[in-house]
């Protein structure tokens, strides 16, 4: 899973910058001040737990005696990265509240946060 958390990462990191150029060189004209925001928190929180997969995957090296607690971090970033920027994007680009997920892929990222410091304190190595 290392190698599907390190590509998800480094692709979703990638797009939270395409996305974040585009908002800050001429998209952004497309909104208010409120739907900026909502973008720009979207872009952020991406780009953060883009990051975050990528320290999953490099943990699972790090850490190899951990790896399914590792996986569950990771896959909760994911998760988080779905429920919570893709809402905020859907807000933005289509209109369609979907905020009732947003909090869902804040959960998600505290588990995986979480998870990530339990496979340290548990991990012997």
């Amino acid at each position: 899973m290392s190698k599907t958390f390190y590509l998800s990462g480094a692709i979703l990191a990638g797009l939270a910058v395409a996305l974040g150029a585009w908002g800050a060189h001429g998209g952004a004209k497309f909104f208010d001040a409120n739907t900026a925001i909502t973008f720009e928190k979207a872009v952020r929180y991406q780009m953060h737990h883009a990051l975050a997969l990528l320290f999953v995957a490099i943990s699972h090296k790090l850490w190899p005696t951990q790896t399914k607690i590792l996986n569950w971090a990771g896959i909760s970033f994911l998760g988080g990265i779905v429920f919570f920027s893709g809402s905020l994007y859907l807000i933005v680009f289509a209109k369609v509240n979907m905020g009732y997920f947003t909090p869902f892929g804040g959960v998600l990222f505290i588990i995986g946060w979480f998870l990530m410091a339990y496979s340290i304190f548990k991990s012997k190595e």
